[in-house]
């Protein structure tokens, strides 16, 4: 457009001089197929004149973002319809994999998993695990929720367990309980963390509804059914008939007690609603040291699920009895669930865990199955990495020379 300024030159993104390149001698070779109309009519040139216009000139005060884009708009308009081959591609890293590389790979994987599988399973055998469901013993055969709603009945069961096998202290205690549905969306909403952390904060219970206020509207502190629900079951231990005595300190993570749950912040109002829950708590002990409550607390993201109650400092050696005596408070018969006791030592890896050993086996298996038979592939068909003669239009011809 003549009359608007001066003209700019500008490189052309594609070198338009190219051409497919031919193996010599190979006379049978198709030639390359046209270029597409877009790219043949375009002048033998190697620079294209643009004239500067109102729309170049913006261009040039646009931002460095703005001309990118203009110039992505402009190159997709200049090559549309062009082959993928033919348009210009990033700089990218790009790496071939020979096969020494790809066994390599697969080997090294096999030789690491396999053995920390091995290690993994090997620990896990060695831990003792006792498991006592005590939900159906420890109540009459009859009317279960009304027994263990009546608050005037005695509900202590005793249970002897045991010990197959010499376990060496500290002992895990868990409660183990089954159908308890803690990811409940609206059960995990019903909380507010506010409240935990603040003292000042008491009176954000909007979250906690249906168990926000008293009975008198006073808030609840902890409010929200979790709280609500908390764990309230017992459990005494004798072994041989020698009482033993359980440490509940430190059970709860390091993080929940500094920064979730205020040491300023006490109960109050706490099972005084129109319904009442599961267990108490000392109102003189802030809860930042109520640790049953920090551990509830910590929803679980499954319907089976194990929570610690303590430990067990002394050994327990084989074939010695352990009498545990439960107070069966926790109401869990009127929607079905289970509840069970848990005596667990621990290892290097935890408490009991099959699953993470196998599955190191099993992936280090199928890495060394794979690179057998990559290995075993290369045997019988080797190929050379970068073969033109593999190339679709030299299969069929006679005349390439290798």
């Amino acid at each position: 457009m003549p009359g608007l300024g001066t003209d700019r030159v500008i490189r052309s993104a594609l070198p338009l001089t190219e051409k497919p390149l031919r193996v010599a001698g190979d006379s049978a070779t198709p030639p390359p197929p046209p270029l597409p109309p877009t790219l043949s009519t375009r002048p033998p040139s190697k620079y294209i004149t643009l004239p500067r216009t109102s729309s170049t000139s913006s261009s040039l005060r646009a931002s460095p973002g703005e001309q990118l884009s203009r110039s992505r708009s402009r190159h997709m308009a200049r090559h549309a319809g062009a082959p993928l081959f033919l348009l210009p591609m990033p700089p990218c890293v790009e790496p071939i994999l020979d096969r020494s590389e790809v066994i390599g790979t697969f080997s090294l994987i096999g030789v690491v998993f396999i053995p920390i599988g091995l290690a993994s399973l090997s620990a896990s055998q060695e831990i003792v695990e006792l498991v006592d469901q005590y939900d159906v013993e420890c109540v009459p055969a009859g009317d279960k929720v009304g027994f263990i709603q009546d608050s005037k009945t005695d509900k202590a069961c005793t249970r002897t367990i045991t010990v197959p096998k010499p376990m060496k202290g500290p002992i895990q205690i868990y409660y183990q309980m089954d159908n308890f549905y803690q990811n409940h969306r609206r059960y995990v909403k019903s909380r507010s963390d506010e409240q935990l952390r603040d003292k000042g904060s008491a009176h954000l219970v909007k979250t906690c509804e249906p168990e926000g206020t008293s009975e008198t509207g006073a808030p609840i502190v902890p409010c929200g059914l979790i709280a609500w629900s908390l764990f309230n079951d017992t459990y005494t231990f004798s072994v041989n008939k020698k009482t033993v005595e359980v440490n509940k300190k430190n059970i709860a993570w390091g993080s929940d007690k500094s920064s979730k749950f205020g040491s300023d912040v006490y109960p109050s109002n706490f099972q005084k609603g129109g319904l009442i829950g599961g267990g108490h708590l000392n109102e003189k002990i802030p809860l930042s040291e109520q640790e049953d409550l920090i551990v509830w607390m910590r929803t679980a993201a499954l319907p089976t699920f194990r929570k610690l109650y303590g430990r067990i400092e002394t050994d327990i050696m084989a074939s010695d009895e352990v009498t545990v005596v439960i107070q069966n408070n926790y109401n869990t018969y009127s929607f079905g669930g289970t509840k069970a006791l848990v005596l667990s030592t621990t290892s290097w890896i935890g408490g009991k865990n099959n699953f993470i050993g196998v599955a190191y086996v099993a992936v280090g298996g199928i890495s060394l199955l794979v690179a057998l038979a990559f290995l075993g592939l290369n045997v019988v068909k080797p190929r050379t990495l970068g073969d033109p003669s593999y190339l679709s239009w030299n299969k069929e011809s006679p005349d390439y020379l290798h």
